[in-house]
């Protein structure tokens, strides 16, 4: 049985894909639940029984390089096959032995000659105490050649009491100084673990002296949390996915009141948001191991992102997996609870979250950032010569109609659409298209609706729709409304109530519409009505275009609450609409709308730029730091989960433009993306607002607060128009997971 797309998906090249299938059947094959619970209740083995397996398949040095005896994949490679195991809540030492493996060959020293190869081959094991767990203080003795003697302890190692040696951290002169120690050099005691599939345990020192060979010295400390967020962060990506699936699966089958349970909203918004939250994470894990793999500058703010995004969201999403299982989630025989758990330890030994936040704002303060730039194929730069010579030449047309007319009549405005309205460019030629227009410094024309308008009557539309309106529109000169919303069909267009009767050399629009952006302004409009009661909901529906200027037409502005009237009212009252701006079939209008909202272009951003975000975010708590009055704690802790959820949506659109260049289906990853851009810009607006205090409530002299109040303000739109939160919710619960639709 083919997987479903939330199952598994960090990877997104075909090398990755093909790991991550291979590693989940070699899985499904020799970690069965029995497997997993067989040490429940005893200490465990050292080697589980499919330990050899991992070693077969070359899993230990995925990530380690070829002159190491690695495959050279690198930690994103591990990362995929990572997310593939921790499905199955996995015990045994792979994941403490694989990490310390990464620690080792970054810093480069002599163990990665000595200890590395035995680590890959899978004869000895190791075990990695991060900084959560305590960091004793060592000293360095005189004339010893750099050895360092230290007496500790180190609480909650991951898999510890099997290890062969330990990677520990130590504080020497300030900072924090990572060693290799074996395990007979150094008292290990099992400990009661929140995780019983995988156990912990307290490592204690007393003198030891450690010579400097085993001192890696290399490691910044700053780099070894980031390869340990990438690495325990992957695995906690893996047990969202079967905390998702798990939840997703019951809720089709859990019937109650006789219909299953995922029909219910609240349980398919909390399966929905499940898997936006999977999306989440497979990002910021995704984005960390690309940037150390690369060696990027930035590699540990986007690590740092990592750690305040998954941990705490693979802890909410077993939560909310047990509460859809309800009380069959609560026992001990169910699987659930050892995911929660497993999470619950990753979350533990990662460290509090509040300390990630507060690390991610400080380095934002002090301007860090992480800019995505999307690493494209060669073939970009065989077509790069072409597109650059073409609109430098337009660049150069210095009347504003002429270089609109130019752009319109090349295909530059909408590339995607088939020629000569576009240049039927697909994912890549439009990436480039769209670099080399910013850097040729033209100023596109903003469609606005036309974008949808043009997008529906290229492929439905006739010809001579397409000359008498897709040109003129490609060219600037058309402004476009939508009437599509009613006052008793809002996100549910299937029940529009706007009648069209047959007449003779066209239609009767009779109805009202609503929310209609821009209609005061607009010249022609996309319009849905109903042709055919006696059609079922979704049929019986025309798509028509309607000259604005029509007899008929009565636009009336509604002030919204931010005191400006983008939206209006339009009442159609025996509207004339001729044969010929029927577009499509008559009575197969859902059909067309839907192509309005569908179309093949590649979008570099799911934020909406015209409300705050991160820039406004920064630029606020910048001035705050600088002028006064400074962030609080408490404050600074927001402003570090707010640019890691902001960052997190930057790569997951980053991600569904490498999938679309890869021929992917984006429709799951993007819906996740859209869901989380729709809600940032208020979380921001509001945040800065807050903080504000009086002057986010009145004007107050030296204080530009005005345009932060009317991003609040405005911003309530966001989660409304275009689908409501639950109207998307609903659609991702049911396309992403599969979940039963509402009932009729």
């Amino acid at each position: 049985m083919a997987r479903q797309s939330y199952e598994l998906g960090l990877g997104l090249i075909d090398e990755h894909i093909d790991l991550a299938n291979a590693v989940a059947d070699l899985a499904a094959a020799l970690i069965p639940a029995e497997v997993v619970r067989k040490d429940l209740d005893s200490a465990g083995e050292k080697f589980p029984s499919f330990w050899s397996s991992l070693v077969d398949y070359d899993l230990l040095g995925l990530h380690v390089a070829e002159q190491s005896g690695g495959a050279g994949g690198g930690l994103l490679t591990l990362a995929v096959a990572l997310e593939a195991l921790g499905r199955h809540a996995a015990p045994g030492p792979f994941v403490p032995t694989v990490l310390a493996s990464a620690l080792i060959q970054a810093d480069g020293g002599k163990q990665a000659v000595e200890l590395l190869p035995r680590l890959i081959d899978g004869t000895t094991t190791a075990a990695v105490a991060l900084d959560a767990s305590g960091v004793p203080t060592a000293v360095g003795a005189d004339g010893s050649g750099g050895a360092l003697t230290v007496s500790g302890t180190w609480e909650g190692v991951l898999d510890g009491e099997h290890a062969d040696h330990f990677v520990l951290p130590l504080s020497h002169d300030g900072r924090t100084t990572w060693v290799v120690v074996g395990a007979a050099a150094v008292e290990v005691a099992r400990q009661d673990s929140i995780d019983v599939v995988r156990g912990s345990a307290r490592v204690t020192a007393e003198g030891l002296r450690i010579d400097a060979d085993h001192v890696l010295g290399s490691l910044p400390a700053e780099r070894a949390r980031s390869i340990a967020t990438v690495v325990l962060g992957a695995e906690a990506t893996g047990v969202m996915a079967w905390a998702v699936a798990a939840a997703a699966e019951y809720a089709k089958i859990r019937v109650q009141f006789g219909r299953p349970i995922g029909q219910f909203q609240g349980v398919k918004h909390k399966c929905a948001r499940m898997g936006i939250a999977l999306e989440q994470a497979r990002a910021a894990v995704w984005d960390a191991a690309v940037a150390i793999d690369k060696g990027d500058d930035n590699a540990d703010y986007a690590a740092t992102v990592a750690a305040v995004v998954v941990p705490e969201l693979a802890v909410e999403v077993t939560q909310d997996c047990i509460q859809v299982h309800g009380g069959i989630g609560f026992t001990w025989e169910h699987d659930a609870h050892l995911y929660y758990r497993r999470a619950l330890s990753i979350r533990g030994v990662l460290g509090g979250r509040e300390e990630h936040t507060l690390r991610l704002a400080d380095l934002a303060l002090a301007g860090v950032g992480r800019a995505l730039e999307i690493e494209l194929p060669e073939e970009a730069e065989t077509i790069r010569p072409a597109i650059r010579s073409a609109l430098e030449a337009i660049a150069t047309i210095s009347d504003e109609d002429e270089q609109l007319v130019a752009l319109g009549d090349g295909g530059w405005v909408q590339p995607h659409l088939p020629t000569p309205y576009g240049r039927a460019a697909g994912p890549l030629e439009q990436i480039v298209i769209m670099q080399e227009v910013k850097r040729a410094g033209i100023n596109l024309p903003q469609l606005l609706m036309g974008t949808w308008a043009v997008g529906a009557i290229v492929p439905h539309g006739t010809e001579q729709q397409r000359q008498d309106l897709v040109v003129p529109t490609l060219r600037g000169e058309v402004v476009w409304c939508q009437l599509f919303s009613e006052p008793g069909a809002g996100s549910d267009l299937a029940s529009i109530a706007t009648k069209a009767v047959k007449v003779d050399g066209g239609w009767k629009v009779t109805g009202q519409k609503i929310w209609t952006t821009v209609a005061q302004f607009s010249d022609w409009a996309m319009l849905i009505a109903r042709t055919n009661p006696a059609a079922p909901k979704h049929e019986g529906i025309t798509y028509f275009v309607l000259d604005m200027s029509s007899e008929g037409v009565d636009v009336r502005p509604l002030r919204e609450m931010t005191g400006s009237a983008l939206f209006n009212e339009v009442f159609l009252d025996d509207v004339f609409i001729p044969d010929e701006n029927v577009v499509g079939e008559v009575d197969h209008g859902w059909e067309v709308a839907r192509t309005t909202l569908a179309g093949e272009r590649v979008a570099l951003s799911q934020k909406m730029e015209a409300y705050a975000n991160d820039g406004d975010l920064l630029r606020f708590a910048r001035n705050r730091v600088a002028k006064g009055p400074d962030l609080g704690p408490i404050a600074r802790h927001r402003l570090g989960e707010l640019l890691a959820q902001s960052q997190a949506i930057d790569v997951i659109s980053a991600r569904v433009v490498l999938k679309q260049l890869a021929g992917a289906d984006v429709s799951t990853t993007s819906s996740a993306g859209k869901l989380l851009a729709m809600g940032i810009s208020q979380q921001i607006a509001e945040f800065i607002v807050a903080e504000l205090g009086i002057a986010g409530t009145v004007a107050v002299p030296g204080q530009p607060s005005d345009h932060a109040i009317e991003q609040l303000i405005a911003g309530r739109a966001t989660t409304i128009y275009g689908g409501t939160t639950e109207v998307q919710l609903n659609v991702i619960g049911e396309r992403m997971l599969g979940l039963p639709r509402d009932a009729q």
